[in-house]
């Protein structure tokens, strides 16, 4: 097959990496010819393809990454924000690509490339056209007229694609119950991820906890996430008063950054906590694992989210995840059997809950090996792939004329 992978931005991320993933295996796997199309990856949260090693055009694969050639196209004009005229530019950039091209199929992710990707693909009447929802463009923290906005955009690109793949089922039941298409377009498909790393994610345990000043009886509670608007880490810094209170031998480590570093550096200082807070900064893909091998806990207090990376990573490398009850969370968070799932915004119960597992270390290590044992394969790049080919195979048998 030739399939046209288009994406807006390949910053450092979960849909970044999962749609970097499918590519490599389609080559590898399948004899498959890709072609990647990215906008510019603008913005705090780093570059993934730099960061994996990876330059435009046609790349020989780094041999970690398992071999294998595609191609990288980047169309300057495709970004994030709405700009009618760059959007334009886009759109004409993205419809001659897949005309020269000639894909099989055209797989598309993110908002942005998500409408202008399908919209021209369904008009150049590409075989197959698909598209992942890996978060909503649209939540209730948006005001009214955006988020009917952004469902209109959504509910007519659907009606430009043969099929959607959600990577949670919770993103399918909000995009039926908002009626931006039925359900019988929908297939969940977890997204995937290189699992055998965070299996042994324990090994660098030692290093990085010494590495960051951390003491062997301190517990440490982790969250991986940009230092940015709706990931909870107010909230977060709210419940580690009690917890640090309650528990003084208690941690935490922040892995990523952005705009709100020094503000919540500052709220900190206020609070006598600077010192319990260690800020890990913005880390490539291949040292989250060495992160979470160095926690006890996964924390996860974002308010909005497909399903985060962090939560199964944590898991499948055996750490118990605490999260607010938000979107997907709870397909792989499971109270007292998995790690702890509350109600979004409510600190009291977050503390509650950090303090529960914080106390006794045999219940961190019951839930973690529970974790582990649900997802290892659930999660693993190449079963997601392998779903994923299968559905391309049945939607071109489906729709051939």
């Amino acid at each position: 097959m030739r399939i046209a992978h288009l994406i807006t931005r390949m910053i450092i991320g979960g849909a970044q990496e999962n749609t970097l993933f499918n590519c490599l295996d389609l080559v590898r796997d399948f004899g498959d010819d890709c072609l990647l199309v990215t906008g510019p990856s603008l913005g705090p949260e780093g570059d993934l393809l730099s960061r994996s090693g990876y330059t435009e055009g046609v790349n020989e694969l780094p041999e970690q990454s398992r071999g294998g050639q595609f191609e990288i196209r980047q169309v300057d004009s495709l970004r994030r924000n709405i700009h009618p005229l760059n959007d334009w530019k886009a759109y004409r950039a993205l419809k001659q690509i897949i005309r020269d091209y000639r894909p099989d199929v055209v797989h598309t992710h993110s908002a942005k490339a998500g409408l202008l990707g399908r919209i021209a693909a369904w008009s150049l009447k590409v075989p197959v056209v698909v598209h992942t929802i890996h978060g909503a463009p649209f939540h209730d923290f948006q005001p009214k007229p955006a988020r009917e906005f952004f469902r209109r955009c959504e509910r007519f690109a659907a009606g430009h694609c043969h099929h959607m793949i959600s990577v949670a089922d919770a993103m399918t039941d909000l995009m039926v119950s908002t009626k931006v298409a039925p359900a019988t377009k929908f297939t969940t498909i977890s997204s995937g991820m290189e699992v055998d790393p965070f299996l042994n994610a324990d090994q660098h345990r030692q290093r990085v906890r010494e590495s960051f000043g951390i003491q062997p009886d301190e517990v440490v509670v982790g969250k991986i996430a940009r230092l940015f608007h709706l990931k909870g880490h107010d909230d977060l810094i709210t419940s580690a008063v009690d917890v640090v209170k309650q528990c003084p031998q208690t941690r935490f480590l922040l892995v990523g950054d952005g705009i709100l570093r020094h503000e919540l550096e500052q709220r900190l200082e206020s609070l006598g906590l600077r010192e319990r807070f260690i800020f890990a900064g913005l880390l490539p893909p291949h040292q989250v694992c060495e992160m979470i091998g160095a926690m006890d806990i996964l924390v996860h207090t974002s308010l909005r989210e497909g399903l985060a990376r962090a939560l199964p990573q944590a898991l499948i490398a055996g750490k118990p995840a605490v999260s607010y009850d938000v979107d997907g969370a709870r397909e792989v968070v499971i109270s007292d059997v998995t790690g702890k799932l509350i109600p979004a915004r409510d600190c009291q119960q977050l503390s509650a809950a950090l303090i529960d597992l914080i106390n006794d270390s045999e219940k961190r290590q019951r839930l973690g090996r529970e974790g582990q044992r649900r997802f290892e394969k659930q999660f693993r790049h190449q079963y997601m792939t392998e779903q994923i080919r299968a559905l391309y195979e049945h939607l071109a048998a489906t729709h051939r004329t």
